[in-house]
């Protein structure tokens, strides 16, 4: 077993989106390299990211899939996230229109939405798959 798939069981875990569902679809698009970049809303605190952290993304059923690193971290506004952080976050068409559609929904869901409410913008790199086999 290599030193980098023995280190992945010791990083903060987490799945990305809102259930399941969301959150398989979001690691799809990480393994298929689209997704480089997630946000959030600041009022959630920083989630203990920073630039350089590496961390594990687990799919909807929690199980360990990939371990990404963050390569920048800035705070913006909802109505300041731009065409090229929404194509990189790769969801949907990638369209800046259908992120701010996509997101208004996903922050609305889930305690608040407002145009310039700040979030935490993260872009982030694919270090490593982890196969659904892997001992957790």
């Amino acid at each position: 077993m290599s030193a980098a798939v023995q280190d992945w069981r010791g990083l903060d875990r987490f799945p990305f989106g809102d259930g399941p569902e969301l959150a398989d679809e979001l690691l799809a698009l990480i393994l298929e390299g689209k997704k480089t970049a997630t946000c959030w809303s600041v009022a959630e605190g920083l989630k203990g990211s920073e630039v350089g952290k590496r961390w594990v993304a687990e799919d909807g059923a929690g199980r360990p899939r990939a371990v990404l690193e963050t390569v920048e971290l800035v705070q913006r506004r909802f109505d300041e996230v731009d065409a090229q952080f929404a194509f990189e976050e790769g969801e949907d068409d990638r369209t800046l229109g259908s992120w701010r559609r996509e997101h208004q929904a996903y922050f609305t869901r889930n305690g608040g939405f407002a145009p310039d409410m700040p979030l935490w913008c993260e872009r982030f790199r694919l270090i490593e798959t982890i196969g659904e086999g892997a001992d957790l």
